[in-house]
């Protein structure tokens, strides 16, 4: 059940975001959560229900936009989104390059009260099994 250390470590994300802008409370995180993640939806959306509480999130709403497979040829260079999981190409049978849906993105923050009002302050976080990575644009 790796679904709740990731999702503490969001939290912990969220937090520590923010504080460096001084917000006082997170409405919306928008995920994207590739189908290749390891990750199951309903367990990750319970760990976020019930870790949530006493955050600044405690109130935040979870928006999970899950991410087809895309993938792109080697051979034939034929890019294509899938929810099947495959790697050899159907056209010309060479080997298949995964480009998305194998992550889990924090995508974004949404209406972050920062002073009494609403702002949006984060583009992109990645995460993975292995914890975060910061690829973010404060």
């Amino acid at each position: 059940m790796h679904e709740y250390s990731i999702v503490q470590a969001l939290l912990n994300q969220c937090e520590d975001i923010a504080k460096e802008h001084n917000a006082t409370k997170i409405e919306k995180i928008v995920c994207k959560i590739g189908i290749m993640s390891g990750i199951e939806i309903h367990l990750f959306e319970i760990a976020f229900n019930t870790f949530k509480e006493g955050t600044i999130c405690s109130e935040a709403r979870l928006i999970i936009n899950r991410q087809d497979l895309k993938l792109k040829c080697e051979g034939c260079d034929r890019e294509f989104e899938t929810k099947e999981i495959i790697s050899i190409c159907d056209v010309c049978g060479d080997v298949l390059n995964t480009i998305d849906g194998e992550d889990i993105y924090l995508m974004r923050f949404w209406e972050m009260t920062l002073m009494g009002e609403s702002v949006y302050i984060l583009e992109m976080l990645k995460l993975s099994n292995r914890g975060l990575n910061d690829n973010t644009n404060r």
